[in-house]
């Protein structure tokens, strides 16, 4: 008779005591793996085979590199399916929800008794079983898998403004190609979403999408992570390490913030989009890739390669299409459809299903310049969530300072002032403002509208370029 295999844990911990104990005490009733890092963890779940597979991930939130956050969003991404586990010696309550909403199956606080640690791995094996089961069974009533996505306008993206149909319009075109993308936009505009929404489309979909946030990596780590490195190749290197770029191999990889990294990084990465090879450190031969990179920032590229801090052949590489997302202060009529997305999105979490609002509460909401964007939008309907008790949502129920707070049209300078807003930005806003109330003024007769404003059709035609302003169809010259 054949002994039952046991289900095989991948323990992510960068305490060494713990690991050793957790593996020591776990032994009898599961198989422990245990390594110290995220980009570890994802080279050995990338590099197990079918027969070795894990059951579950048991991951720590706090690790120096890449935290867990970060880790447990590419495991979701490379794996929906795999059951991962988060823990954390010191947390917040906000740490546990979001890891929650990415895909934890559960959160547990260090020191945590065995017997809950015991009882989470089971019942996340429970759980997995159970999906697994459902999968199999639509797979031989349909034939095939499709990928889930969350309700919205497009895919996972929500809004009818004309500015935003336009970017719809651009990710349909652009996914079925190869094409290298730079996203730019304020923070909070949906830059990742929309890198992910090309990848969903495209016919990588199928392949690692790995998201990597350049600004929140230490300097001193960047290559490593990017590009991986050999063992022995400097010290505390003490096992080969696969970086993000031969992760995403086959798949897409979203650089965030690509302004952020430091010269020497940027010459790497010039020869990967220009070669798809790179050495990984302490190695000799190159590795060759095949991957698609989009690249995202809300800096100005063009400023920093003016101040050297940024390399133009590498900006003209990255730059080869340029979504630029509006701030939604450009698209408040966009507020409703994104406040009922939150609701439907959230409302179950905090178990307020068919949760209304008044008309009041919207038309407040859309006062408000939202300096934060999307993202500072769905944070506040989350607290809102979390906080009132009314059936139907009313005005009182916003926070205060966005009550007390109105849309700021003519104060352009305080915002800069004020660090709310960068200075180019401002600039853009201003151009673009103007530009197109001289072009509504003229109805789109590009020539008048020139005229208005002092300066030729050419110059004109330039900047509404530059600045992204579309005249309507049939508009005249």
């Amino acid at each position: 008779m054949f002994e039952q295999k046991r289900s095989r844990i991948l323990l992510v911990d960068d305490d060494p005591a713990l690991r050793e104990s957790l593996q020591i005490i776990l032994k009898n009733d599961f198989e422990v793996i245990a390594v110290e890092s995220g980009t570890i963890a994802l080279d050995t779940l990338l590099t197990s085979s079918r027969s070795d597979r894990f059951d579950v991930v048991l991951l720590d939130v706090m690790m120096p590199g890449v935290d867990g956050i970060e880790i447990l969003k590419q495991i979701r991404s490379l794996y929906p399916n795999l059951p991962v586990l988060m823990v954390s010696a010191s947390t917040t309550v906000r740490t546990a929800i979001n890891a929650m909403k990415i895909g934890a199956v559960d959160f547990l606080q260090k020191p945590f008794q065995i017997e809950d640690l015991v009882s989470s791995i089971n019942l996340a094996l429970d759980s997995a079983s159970e999906i697994l089961s459902e999968l199999d069974n639509v797979a031989n009533s349909k034939g095939t898998l499709r990928e889930s996505v969350v309700n919205g306008d497009f895919g996972c993206l929500i809004g009818q403004h004309p500015l935003m149909l336009d970017i719809f319009s651009k990710i349909d075109q652009l996914a079925p190609k190869n094409t290298t993308v730079l996203i730019t936009g304020e923070s909070g505009t949906g830059k990742e979403l929309v890198a992910r929404e090309i990848h969903r489309r495209s016919d990588r979909k199928d392949k690692p999408f790995i998201a990597i946030n350049c600004a929140a990596i230490p300097e001193s780590l960047v290559e490593s992570e990017l590009f991986g490195h050999e063992k022995g190749s400097f010290t505390h290197a003490v096992e080969r390490r696969l970086g993000h770029f031969e992760l995403a191999d086959g798949g897409t990889i979203f650089l965030d913030e690509i302004g952020e990294l430091n010269l020497s990084v940027q010459v790497k990465l010039l020869r990967v989009l220009q070669e798809r090879e790179f050495y990984r450190i302490g190695r000799s031969k190159p590795v060759n890739v095949d991957i698609r990179i989009i690249s995202a920032t809300n800096k100005s590229l063009e400023t920093a390669v003016k101040d050297g801090t940024f390399r133009q052949d590498l900006f003209f590489r990255v730059n080869v299409v340029n979504l630029d997302l509006p701030p939604l202060r450009k698209r408040q009529e966009d507020t409703e459809r994104l406040v009922k997305g939150f609701l439907d999105k959230l409302s179950g979490e905090y178990n307020r299903l068919g949760i209304t609002y008044a008309p009041d509460f919207i038309n407040c909401l859309s006062e408000y310049s939202w300096p934060g964007n999307v993202r500072e939008l769905e944070n506040v309907i989350e607290s809102i969530l979390a906080l009132s008790t009314n059936e139907e949502l009313q005005v009182s129920d916003i926070p205060l300072r966005i009550r007390n707070a109105k849309v700021e049209t003519t104060s352009l300078k305080e915002q800069v002032l004020d660090g709310i807003l960068p200075f180019e930005e401002a600039e853009k806003q201003f151009e673009t403002e103007i530009i197109t109330k001289a072009l509504e003024k003229s109805n789109f007769i590009q020539t008048k509208a020139a005229e208005l404003l002092g300066i030729s059709r050419r110059i004109l035609k330039y900047k509404m370029d530059k600045l992204g302003i579309i005249a309507p169809e049939g508009s005249e010259l």
